[in-house]
């Protein structure tokens, strides 16, 4: 940037803030195929910020990075986009000792990168390793958008967290943790991430706390006080409202669903006490006996249904609500980190401009201001990269969980329609042999 008058604020984009569309509008309804967005890429996703890892793993089954990529790119996106990068959290497995209890899962990489020392990984990682990976790309990655973890805590009493249905559900969150951070085109290189999926001992690298590696985020630092913004430009004021009235509809939708969950649940229960009534009635009938108990197997079979009904909601529906809202809170931190830096830049321009009043033949932009001004322009081309990147996943996610629950509500009304016309020949049976001995 060669010197000269100072540069006026970098424009806000083109959208205005009609063009942030409602959450859960006809643009985003689940039933509409939405475009591809996930090829969009910042100015920064074009550098090369990726590092050699000088630390080589050993690994039970390595394999050649040429035949690895041929298998690969039969799993090409349908943007046709081919992914180099393949990772998988699974295999969860408790560990007791003396002074904790914790949950380990299995995490396997798949790649033919050239900054991995080899083309397959694999590695355990429990909570606290995902959290600190993600702390990393937060602090080396200010101006990008962090996918959110699963809650560490749980309230006392309301789930136990080793249980088989926690541990699933949690790990299904850390896999699509790592999965969004591995498919992105600006994190997946970063070096935290290398070493998370290829490092035998994590633990040494958090002592060692990767100093040489936090100098990734020096050009993107944005400051935390003394500068008031003036106004949020209209883009990226339109994000902002569209997560606060994206928050209010999921916070409406989650506390329905906690209420048909409940009522299924006291429904269950109620099943559970109607269905024996009916076997104890068979005993001491003679005719009725085999209706009855007909009956019985009917109210058995909508239980176990509507039981798989209730764990569908609780292990698919609301999790992905709950991530969704943890995704809104990281949304509005990364774009208050960027009116932070906004608010610099604005004070630095008036400080330059009052300087010039006081003392003609200042007309050098400082190279400060010309830094400041980099920063701004770079968070907003990273912050609109991953918003398109983040409403394409939403998009997707969310058709997936409503086809799914629609799904699961007409398997749930098939097996009880076929549970009590299963009886009706019986019950006709009955009829018919009445009406020959009249």
């Amino acid at each position: 940037m060669s010197a000269g008058t100072p540069k006026s604020l970098p424009s806000s984009g083109q959208k205005s803030i009609q063009d942030i569309s409602h959450p859960l509008s006809a643009e985003d309804s689940v039933l509409t195929p939405s475009p591809d967005l996930g090829n969009t890429t910042s100015s920064i996703g074009e550098k090369d910020l990726s590092l050699p890892n000088g630390t080589p793993v050993d690994t039970s089954s390595p394999a050649s990075s040429s035949s690895l990529l041929n298998r690969l790119q039969l799993d090409d996106d349908l943007d046709g986009e081919t992914r180099d990068l393949f990772v998988t959290v699974d295999d969860p497995k408790k560990h007791v000792s003396t002074m904790e209890t914790y949950i380990t899962y299995r995490v396997s990489t798949k790649t033919s990168r050239t900054e991995f020392d080899l083309p397959e990984y694999s590695v355990r990682r429990r909570y606290q390793d995902f959290d600190w990976l993600r702390i990393k790309l937060e602090e080396s990655q200010p101006t990008h958008l962090i996918p959110p973890l699963p809650e560490k805590f749980v309230m006392k009493g309301v789930v136990d967290r080793f249980s088989e249905e926690f541990v699933e559900t949690r790990r299904k969150a850390l896999d699509k943790f790592l999965k969004r951070v591995a498919d992105h085109p600006v994190l997946s290189f970063n070096e935290h991430l290398n070493v998370f999926l290829s490092a035998k001992d994590l633990n040494a690298y958090k002592r060692q706390g990767l100093a040489l590696l936090t100098k990734m985020g020096e050009s993107v630092k944005y400051v935390t006080g003394g500068y008031k913004l003036r106004a949020r430009p209209a883009e990226f004021a339109a994000m902002g409202d569209y997560l606060d009235v994206f928050t209010q509809k999921l916070g409406t939708i989650d506390r329905i669903a906690q209420r048909i969950i409940k009522e299924q649940s006291e429904y269950l229960v109620e099943l559970r006490e109607y269905g024996p009534v009916y076997s104890g009635w068979a005993s001491s009938e003679g005719d009725l006996r085999e209706p009855l108990e007909g009956v019985s197997g009917c109210v058995a079979s909508c239980s176990t249904a509507l039981e798989e009904l209730t764990e569908d909601m609780s292990e698919d529906f609301l999790p992905v609500l709950r991530e969704y809202v943890l995704y809104i809170e990281s949304m509005k931190n990364v774009l208050k980190k960027r009116d932070q830096v906004q608010a610099e830049y604005e004070a630095k321009l008036e400080a330059v401009a009052f300087r010039k009043e006081e003392r003609t033949g200042v007309s050098a932009v400082p190279t400060d201001v010309e830094k400041c001004q980099d920063r701004v322009e770079c968070f907003n081309a990273d912050l609109k990269a991953d918003w398109d990147r983040w409403q394409n996943n939403k998009r997707q996610d969310f058709r997936q969980l409503l086809t799914g629950m629609a799904d699961k509500n007409i398997q749930y009304y098939e097996k009880c329609l076929a549970a009590w016309e299963s009886i009706i020949p019986l019950l006709q049976e009955k009829q018919d042999a009445k009406t020959d001995t009249n």
